[in-house]
């Protein structure tokens, strides 16, 4: 098969899952490029269709089947980037339900992550220390978004995310977790912090930190030792020391 016109009805509509509002309303997303198809291939990700450059046909002989032969104008359509890539897939999204982690020993939590950099820039930093899921918390970015997946580095298949908005239903989950908000004023700091198994770290917003809701239902609490002239971590960074420090 092959598609090169922008206007065909299938293109346009795939292109618009650029948007939140298609992707949460289809469960789709898009791929792109070959690493994340690839690997989103590999783990099991269910693809519906990969439009691939004919210059490229044979890079994706391992979904053959898969495959509609396009040109530059069609993959830049379908690309969130400046320069689109030789290839761009859709797929559908993966699906967690928060009570599949009630049996992990390390989770972390984050409440309204709005920075698509930075999540993705976490999920990746999760899977090298060795995080067996994430939670997002209240109003979060979308993790499929382009730029997230992007971020992410293929490594979004590779641990469970799910979302949460009900205090009710996380209480029940993780009442029997080590719940340990990360706050600049805690006393406790990570380099000598000792956690107790289940974990689960919380993090908070870049612009606002934990709620008062969750920093109440904290069982403890911790804060990375810097120097006096810094005032904080971005954080992705925030959370990639303090998983490394306690998860890896």
């Amino acid at each position: 098969m092959e598609i090169t016109s922008t206007n065909n009805e299938l293109i346009k509509s795939y292109a618009k899952l650029q948007q939140k509002k298609y992707r949460t309303e289809s469960g789709m997303f898009l791929l792109e490029g070959y690493k994340a198809i690839k690997e989103a291939f590999e783990y099991g990700i269910k693809i519906e269709r990969i439009f691939v450059e004919k210059t490229h046909i044979t890079d994706y002989s391992f979904a053959q089947k898969l495959i509609t032969e396009t040109n530059s104008a069609v993959l830049k359509k379908l690309s969130s980037t400046e320069s689109a890539p030789p290839a761009v897939a859709v797929a559908y999204q993966k699906k967690y339900d928060i009570k599949q982690f009630k049996d992990f020993n390390k989770v972390i939590l984050l409440e309204g992550i709005k920075d698509l950099g930075n999540l993705g820039t976490i999920i990746r930093s999760a899977v090298a220390f060795g995080c067996e899921g994430i939670v997002l918390y209240g109003d979060c970015a979308d993790m499929y978004n382009p730029k997230c997946v992007r971020s992410a580095v293929g490594n979004l298949w590779k641990i469970p995310v799910c979302c949460c908005n009900n205090i009710n239903e996380f209480k029940s989950v993780f009442k029997n977790f080590n719940k340990i908000a990360t706050l600049p004023k805690s006393s406790n700091f990570l380099k000598t912090y000792t956690p107790s198994a289940p974990q689960l770290i919380m993090f908070g917003s870049e612009a606002e930190g934990l709620s008062k809701e969750l920093i109440e239902l904290s069982t403890d609490s911790i804060k990375i030792e810097m120097n006096d002239n810094v005032e904080s971590l971005n954080l992705a960074a925030s959370a990639s020391v303090i998983m490394y420090e306690l998860f890896h």
